[in-house]
């Protein structure tokens, strides 16, 4: 049985999807990668329904064909009853670039990559806990570890000492919770999940077979994930509030009447039969003032967390660890400087993460009714983002907000709300009936397609091209992996 070194080239904590995905590319480019991860896979985690944008990267990791074979439920789009609107979204269909997706049991799918980063070279620990960090300044550079054990006996310890550290620890943010206190939650999105796992439900009338059923009610919406053994993951996401003014009810009590109160999942459960326990977690959207430092770098949730309704969690977790591991590649080859490279990961990330935000916010805008505090408490303001943010994050998406550069900071966020929010209705006209869109010409086909490619800047993978660079600097997958400079 190996043994943790008392040396690494790069620790990354954490063997969820970012962890193990940038802990792949590194090791992949050469580097002695070690990783600690707190549980033993396979382990439970919510959040089945990804988005197709994964796929490019699991390309790159060189898993997309074990991805593709593994059996989960392939997922094709989605269906939507939201607001007074009934919404049928097939990927793809508006030229977008991505045709399909994957609902999965995360057990199963993070098992599969942190299994490929091991066969990459990555040394994996499970059931191994850093304790704390030692800093030589603001800068990283051993971490004490313990590992747990079940039985009684003196739990085994450690240090090891790094050149680089890629936090992944997820929630419990090791660097961001832990150390640097950076951590702000926003007033937006301050919501609540509540879930359980049925069987023998009805599937959808409409859509794809294995499509995501979504819901829109007066305090939230609900989703209803269909999974490859036949069950289905359901759940309600309502804000706090809902939970604090209804104390003298329980979990089970909340859940059912949330879905009796959508006529969506009240129809596909109700031949159903509920096989576990109903299970709530905080869903709170939050970023940290900074994703990197001195020789470290934050990705997937230890960096920052959004609400689940556009399922952007994997996304972002295995975007990040792509560009966290370009960065320290292109820095130890001499290609840029650890400045450069520490500033186009902030600034990727976040770009990234924020056009997520305004897209949620734009979206919650769309299905919002009067009579509920829920609708009005998803709208991003000042508090959440300043406006300088807000504008770097829309002022160079392709096709995108045009005028953006001459709105005053105090109109920015109503400015950028209200362009998303028409980009959602116009994508959803050209959606409503498929007869017209499959025969759209002219004007109507180019208006469609600069529509499809507005979104799929707004949820694809950032920085790839010249024209997505960030500070003069984007990441190039071939010849080599790394960060290269835009040439002018």
């Amino acid at each position: 049985m190996k043994s943790i070194p008392q040396k690494t080239q790069v620790l990354v904590v954490g063997g969820g999807p970012a962890g193990a995905t940038a802990a792949g590319l590194l090791a992949r480019e050469g580097f002695e990668v070690t990783l600690l991860e707190l549980s033993n896979f396979p382990r439970y985690h919510i959040g089945e329904s990804l988005l197709p944008t994964i796929l490019p990267i699991m390309d790159l990791l060189g898993v997309r064909e074990k991805l593709e074979n593994f059996g989960f439920q392939r997922k094709h789009g989605a269906y939507l009853e939201w607001g007074s609107e009934t919404w049928a979204l097939d990927f793809g269909e508006l030229s977008g670039s991505y045709t399909h997706a994957f609902q999965v049991k995360r057990d199963e799918f993070d098992q599969m990559l942190l299994n490929h980063a091991a066969e990459q070279g990555v040394n994996v620990f499970e059931n191994t806990e850093v304790r704390s960090l030692d800093f030589d300044g603001d800068r990283p550079v051993r971490a004490h570890w313990q590992k747990k054990v079940n039985n009684g006996s003196a739990a085994e310890q450690g240090v090891i000492s790094f050149d680089y550290l890629i936090d992944a620890s997820g929630r419990n943010g090791v660097m961001s919770n832990h150390y640097l206190k950076n951590r702000k939650y926003h007033n937006v999105f301050q919501n609540i999940g509540v879930w359980g796992y049925w069987k023998n439900v009805d599937r959808l009338a409409t859509g794809r077979e294995g499509d995501i059923a979504v819901g829109s009610i007066p305090n939230g919406w609900l989703w209803g994930i269909p999974l490859s053994d036949g069950t289905m993951s359901i759940g309600a996401v309502m804000h706090k509030n809902v939970f604090k003014d209804n104390k003298s009810k329980d979990l089970m009590t909340l859940y059912t009447e949330a879905i009796e109160s959508s006529p969506l999942l009240k129809k596909i459960t109700k031949n159903g039969e509920m096989i576990s326990d109903v299970l709530s977690e905080t869903d709170y959207s939050y970023a940290a003032d900074k994703f990197c430092g001195p020789g470290f770098f934050m990705i997937g949730d230890a960096a920052c967390f959004l609400d689940p309704l556009l399922s952007s969690g994997v996304h972002l977790a295995t975007m990040s660890a792509m560009l966290a591991a370009a960065s320290i590649t292109s820095y130890t080859r001499g290609d840029v400087s650890m400045d450069e490279a520490q500033s186009f990961f902030e600034n990727s990330y976040r770009q990234a993460y924020l056009r997520f935000l305004v897209f949620l916010s734009a979206f919650y805008d769309v299905g919002r009714t009067k009579e509920s505090y829920f609708w009005e408490a998803q709208r991003v303001t000042q508090q959440d983002v300043p406006s300088d943010f807000i504008k770097l994050a829309f002022l160079n998406l392709v096709t995108g907000v045009k005028d953006l550069a001459d709105v005053q900071s105090d109109d920015t966020h109503h400015f950028v709300l209200e362009e998303m929010t028409k980009r959602i209705d116009d994508n959803l006209r050209f959606r409503q009936d498929k007869k017209k869109l499959a025969n759209l010409d002219g004007e109507k086909l180019v208006s469609a397609r600069e529509n499809a490619q507005f979104f799929d800047s707004i949820e694809g993978i950032f920085s790839l091209n010249e024209s997505d660079a960030v500070g003069g600097l984007y990441v190039s997958l071939f010849p080599r992996f790394g960060l290269t400079r835009v040439n002018h």
